[in-house]
């Protein structure tokens, strides 16, 4: 620089004020992807890769089959063993975003719209949107193996034991658990905190939701994005997540453990063996 040219104005630093803010905006969103990657994130990576792999393939979807739940040994006790350690080690990110969001003040799990104060009340309409969601649900499904964009799905594909029903519900309560604490009342939660409004959460949380059902094909994406929508909008409403809990809870406590009568009952209408 010559002798005659001015100096560069210095950037004002930022206040402290400011430099908490940019920094909590940033740590906010590290979190959020560190609880994705550990969590439906990652799935959704996975499920992603599944359909392209599927999609690929000269076999067409109509004709594949996804199988949820399967034995993981061939000695009964070790399968058991298995089957609850996997069961446990999956509520881990609900564990986590607990740890992160809970406070001192009662509901504790306010902030991730868990609360506990009206138990009757949301089971009832976590009931009575099982039933709305879960024949959507079935219709979509059918509708997407009639069109061939939807594998057939196995969803208990565990040998029949003393504790397979019981390992099957845990099953359906880990999933309830993990899919809305995280995908609705923590994404909610954290994505407010960064200055969302609840239809881009809404719509966030709906396309990560089906993104992690794509290995079952594209009408289980279709479907599920419609469900997120729909329990993003109620939890929007209501500020509650628990009846989404008990409303997942149940529609795949009865896909899980009714399934082996419904594919005994109607083998074909389902393309799996009864």
């Amino acid at each position: 620089m010559s002798r005659g040219e001015p100096s560069p104005l210095p950037h004002p630093a930022p206040s402290p004020e400011q430099a908490q803010r940019v920094e909590g905006r940033g740590r906010i969103t590290a979190e959020i992807l560190i609880v994705l990657g550990l969590s439906l994130g990652q799935s959704a990576v996975y499920s992603i890769v599944a359909i392209i792999n599927r999609s690929t393939r000269d076999q067409p979807l109509s004709q594949q089959t996804a199988t949820l739940n399967p034995t993981l040994d061939s000695r009964e006790v070790f399968d058991f063993i298995y089957q609850m350690l996997d069961i446990a080690f999956g509520l881990m990110p609900v564990v986590l975003v607990c740890w992160l969001l809970w406070s001192a003040r009662r509901p504790h799990l306010g902030r991730l719209g868990l609360a506990f104060d009206r138990p009757a009340r949301d089971i009832g309409w976590g009931a009575l949107l099982a039933i709305g969601i879960g024949a959507g649900g079935m219709v979509v499904y059918l509708a997407g193996r009639a069109l061939g964009m939807t594998v057939a799905v196995n969803p208990a594909g565990l040998a029949d034991h003393w504790w397979t029903v019981p390992v099957l519900l845990l099953a359906a309560a880990r999933a309830a658990l993990l899919e809305e604490v995280i995908m609705v009342g923590y994404l909610f939660a954290r994505l407010r905190q960064l200055g969302w409004g609840n239809w881009p959460i809404i719509l966030l949380s709906a396309t990560i939701r089906a993104s992690y059902h794509l290995y079952q094909g594209w009408g289980s994406f279709v479907g599920n994005f419609l469900m997120g929508i729909v329990f993003g909008w109620i939890a929007a409403r209501w500020g509650r997540v628990l009846p989404l809990v008990v409303a997942h809870f149940f529609i795949d406590a009865a896909v899980f453990v009714g399934y082996p009568f419904v594919a005994a009952a109607w083998p074909a209408l389902f393309g799996l063996p009864g």
